[in-house]
């Protein structure tokens, strides 16, 4: 399966962007779905997962109660609803899919896209 992740930009302090994952080549509903960040100088690190029915979720602490994951299967979508965007949240945005079902924080995907990058001005 091939992703495409879209929807960053340039925003600021405390304002919202939604990002896009769409797969090619295979449905999206077979896989975990997960979304990662990494800012220049850092490690990657985990933003939250979806299991493949959309019933199980997974958020980081630093995102919780901001940042909405969804898909739509009908779609191949998975999304990342993002508000209260802070200066911290700045990273290029990946999202990555795995037929491993468990919803963890675990970075192990088998399929990854290509970034999509996310700036916060303050």
């Amino acid at each position: 399966v091939q992703l495409q992740a879209s929807g960053g930009g340039l925003v600021q302090a405390g304002g919202s962007l939604r990002l896009s994952c769409v797969a090619s080549g295979r449905t999206i509903s077979s896989y975990l779905v997960g979304w990662f960040r990494q800012a220049p100088g850092k490690k990657r690190e985990f933003v939250a997962a979806v299991s493949w029915s959309g019933y199980h979720i997974l958020y980081a602490d630093s995102v919780k109660g901001r940042f909405t994951i969804s898909r739509d299967n009908t779609k191949n979508t998975v999304s990342l609803q993002m508000s209260g965007l802070k200066p911290d949240d700045a990273a290029t945005y990946y999202c990555a899919a795995r037929d491993r079902h468990i919803v963890d924080r675990s970075p192990t995907y088998d399929y990854w896209g290509q970034g999509t990058q996310v700036t916060v001005s303050s």
